[in-house]
């Protein structure tokens, strides 16, 4: 049978309780959601939902096209522009995805007889970036700046270091000045993700490498993600104009990929200039992730302490986590549950996310919930 091996698997899966279902949401729900990305509440923000609307009734339901056919318009360089302004590089380029642009700036700066030095905690993304490359590949150990220099120079030719900014298992963030310290020893790009760091950290939110000083830097390319703290879909990468206009002509996912659909340009366009506005969402952010840790700890529950807005809580097992963050929906919270092999260190835990817009009677129902539904 063609794919009865797929059985197996399953079969395999469920004996370690990692199955996974969708679970499709309503437009309206009355749980409390700590489980999706949307850190700064925008998503449903009025402006950000009539930009998407008005950009669909001007330019259309698509793209209608790769970004070099007719996928790109005019909303998309503005989009762009306003980007690259905001997080302080001189270009950007936006993707369909996050991951998209993940895999572009991996694979187009990573090319045969170049170095990828990966961290061991990096998201999917950037793992499937670094295979994808032709370069040679090394994966060093977690936040280490000093194993990214033993790689660096075991190695003659091009190198890039690639790594998240803030990392999506337990929200710490990675010793960016040190690894942009150790690549420029080395002559070596710093490639990082900044998907959980733009709308965030730094200055009004402009991003972690804003905060650590890289923001323009020559030597550094940051990606983002534009379905976080945006609240819209979509993907960017940040840096040198050469870099940007290489990846024009370089990088497969955006030559042969459906340009992003400008519904979501004009929303990530819409809460990007809330964001100018309103720059105390991103503090307001790090406070309920710092708020949730402290009476989450108070709890005598084990939680990371949160270097952005994602909080980590440590299950006992995939089994118990899969039975707590159910136990949570049923007393009307959402939250995410992140198991095997989505973790790098096999420990199981809840993942709950920050929002701006949370209240403080909000933050003491979560806690509340969690510590009342722990294994």
């Amino acid at each position: 049978m063609a794919f009865g091996w797929i059985a197996e698997q399953a079969e395999a899966r469920r004996r370690a309780g990692l199955v996974r279902t969708l679970r499709p949401r309503p437009a309206e729900s009355p749980l409390l959601d700590l489980a999706s990305n949307d850190y700064l509440g925008l998503a449903h923000h009025p402006e950000v939902t009539e930009g998407a609307a008005r950009a669909a009734r001007v330019w259309g339901g698509g793209s209608t096209g790769s970004r070099l056919v007719t996928g790109t318009t005019e909303l998309h360089t503005e989009l762009e522009r306003e980007l690259a302004a905001f997080c302080g590089f001189e270009a950007a380029l936006v993707f369909s995805s996050g991951y998209a642009a993940n895999l572009a700036a991996v694979t187009a700066l990573g090319p045969h007889g170049s170095l990828i030095v990966s961290d061991a905690g990096n998201h999917a993304s950037l793992i499937d970036g670094c295979r994808l490359a032709r370069g040679e590949r090394q994966v060093v150990g977690h936040a280490d700046p000093e194993a990214v220099r033993k790689a660096l120079a075991g190695h003659q030719g091009p190198a890039i270091v690639v790594s998240d900014t803030v990392f999506s298992v337990d929200g710490d963030r990675a010793p960016l000045a040190e690894l942009a310290e150790a690549c420029r020893e080395y002559g070596a790009g710093l490639v990082v993700d900044d998907a959980h760091g733009l709308g965030v950290l730094g200055d009004g939110g402009r991003g972690a490498p804003y905060a650590a000083g890289l923001a323009g830097a020559g030597d550094v390319v940051v990606t983002a993600t534009l379905s976080k703290s945006l609240g819209s879909q979509g993907g960017v990468v940040l840096g040198p104009a050469p870099v940007i206009d290489h990846l024009v002509n370089a990088a497969r996912t955006f030559i042969f990929d459906t340009g992003l659909a400008p519904a979501a340009a004009g929303a990530a366009l819409s809460a990007l200039r809330l964001l100018v506005r309103e720059p105390q969402r991103a503090a307001r952010a790090r406070e309920v992730a710092a708020e949730l840790h402290a009476r989450l700890t108070a709890a005598g529950l084990e939680a990371v302490r949160p270097d952005a807005a994602v909080v980590s809580v440590r299950a006992p097992s995939p089994e118990q986590a899969v039975r707590w963050a159910a136990d949570c929906r049923t007393a009307g919270l959402a939250v995410g549950c992140f198991r095997p092999p989505s973790v790098p260190d096999g420990i199981s835990r809840l993942r709950l996310t920050a929002r701006a817009d949370l209240s403080g009677a909000e933050i003491e129902r979560a806690v509340r919930v969690i510590g009342e539904t722990r294994p």
